[in-house]
């Protein structure tokens, strides 16, 4: 199976050992606490699933600054996007111990044990400077720059310790895996070759079709569908209604052990290219060999080029970087010509007209009326999940 990023073997920060992990948990009620932001409670999550070896914590702002301008740490670990724990908090002193608490969860329970090794106040020039590499924009409507500014200006840094999994373990205990878990799951299953699909959607016949001919492509034994399952912007559906669709989709539509159902816990960034490359970094950690990388990938409203997720590994991507591929499509549709979806690059001879091409907003209108979309573009199994859905809000 493929290593992971940056070592020999997976080093997840949550504690495992039961022993340790009831010790440190009631240690953590000693000492002062910390109340996160949703960014950084994801951000320990996923530093706890595994997701994001090798680090050990959080990046302090000479890493942040060096990953947003050169993508590598300041010790030359390839790393395409800051890993912060950002704060207006002025009660965190450096060479502390401290309890970092889950704003997710009622009660705010103790998430993971810091040691802060340092605290800095970054100026509004550095973390517009982060802003503007990570996001290739500083304008206030995007909803991570927007997200990101807000945060506050002072970094806290140092190793943590992850005690639990937030929300996510309990609110998708058939959905969520770490790192560690997809690891194992696929040596069980002997799969050697395992294409990752990244998603915050719903998935479509398009998406369907995508997966498939990625497998067939590539011969590999099988894909990972990897849903987050953190905090959306609005509008966008709920994780739990996105999961029950694409696991119908799979139930009737793929033939056993060819497909993995997961999700993961993070917020999403919307940072397009830069995000595209965390998902292939993140998705080696998992032991895939390979990430689709489609239209659009990780983008939002009009920031991004069509393709900007693609050439930002031609171009920014040194080789040798990662070991994951990325596998590269192009916008995916149903051809009225052809009765089937294909890659729009692979029929030059096809007009737009010969495409069932729906907007995003013209199928939330059909759905909200209770009109399922053309079966050419949705199957009526996760179109009628997705009308329920809308019926009741």
């Amino acid at each position: 199976m493929i290593k992971p990023h940056g070592s020999a073997q997976l080093r997840p920060l949550y504690v495992y050992d039961n022993d340790a992990r009831a010790a440190l948990v009631a240690e953590a009620e000693s000492l002062p606490s910390m109340l996160l932001n949703s960014a950084a409670a994801a951000n320990a999550v996923m530093l706890g699933a595994g997701y994001f070896n090798p680090l050990t914590g959080y990046m302090t702002l000479g890493d942040a600054l060096s990953v947003a301008e050169h993508l590598t740490t300041e010790s030359g670990l390839f790393w395409p996007v800051p890993i912060l724990n950002v704060t207006n908090d002025l009660s965190v002193e450096a060479g502390t111990r401290i309890a970092l608490r889950d704003p997710n969860v009622d009660g705010n329970p103790v998430l993971a044990v810091m040691d802060v090794t340092a605290v800095e106040e970054a100026s509004e020039a550095q973390l517009e400077q982060i802003a503007s590499k990570v996001f290739r924009t500083l304008d206030p409507e995007h909803p991570g720059v927007a997200t990101f500014l807000s945060l506050g200006k002072r970094i806290v840094s140092g190793p943590i310790q992850v005690l639990n999994f937030s929300y996510f373990a309990s609110e998708f205990p058939d959905t969520f895996r770490t790192a560690v878990d997809i690891r194992a799951e696929i040596a069980e299953r002997g799969w050697e070759k395992v294409v990752a699909f990244q998603t915050r959607n719903p998935m479509h016949r398009a998406h369907e079709e995508l997966c498939r001919m990625a497998m067939e492509d590539l011969g590999a034994d099988g894909i990972l569908i990897h849903m987050l399952l953190g905090k959306l912007k609005p509008g966008d559906i709920p994780a739990e209604v996105r999961d029950a669709s694409i696991r119908k989709m799979v139930d009737v539509y793929f033939p056993p052990n060819t497909v993995m159902i997961t999700g993961y816990g993070f917020d999403m960034l919307y940072a397009g290219p830069r995000e595209a490359v965390l998902h292939a970094v993140f998705r080696q950690n998992c032991g895939c060999s390979h990430l689709i990388v489609g239209r659009d990938h990780a983008g939002v409203g009009d920031y991004y080029g069509g393709f900007d997720a693609q050439t930002v590994f031609d171009e920014e991507v040194p080789d040798g970087a990662l070991e994951i591929d990325i596998y590269r499509a192009d916008h995916t549709a149903y051809s009225r010509k052809l009765d089937r979806v294909v890659m729009m690059r692979d029929a030059p001879d096809h007009s737009k007209d010969d495409f069932v091409l729906l907007s995003g907003t013209a199928v939330r209108e059909m759905l909200g009326k209770g009109i399922a979309p053309p079966p050419e573009f949705s199957r009526p199994e996760v179109a009628k999940i997705l009308m329920d859905y809308y019926h009741s809000q």
